[in-house]
């Protein structure tokens, strides 16, 4: 899984010209946050800030996302950009 994950995902799908890497990351938060896959969020939202995603705007699409895709979800979500966050600094 790690090879697909490396070589098809990260090698193909987010290198295609359709989307900028800042569109794809505020799309797959939106869909890990709606799915509660917070393990994977740590990673993606980090990489969401590496690709230009500022802090207030992840804050503010978790909370837009926490009225469609559920408030524990959006809550969720949320700790975990707190906690990265608060680690970086």
């Amino acid at each position: 899984m790690v090879r697909y994950t490396d070589k098809v995902l990260f090698d193909e799908v987010w290198e295609r010209d359709g989307l900028s890497k800042r569109d794809r990351s505020l799309i797959t938060i939106s869909a890990l946050t709606a799915l509660g896959k917070t393990e994977q969020l740590q990673f993606h939202l980090a990489y969401a800030r590496q690709n230009g995603v500022t802090d207030e705007e992840l804050q503010e699409a978790l909370l837009h996302l926490a009225f469609y895709a559920g408030w524990p979800n959006g809550m969720s979500a949320t700790t975990v950009l707190k906690n990265i966050v608060e680690n970086d600094q």
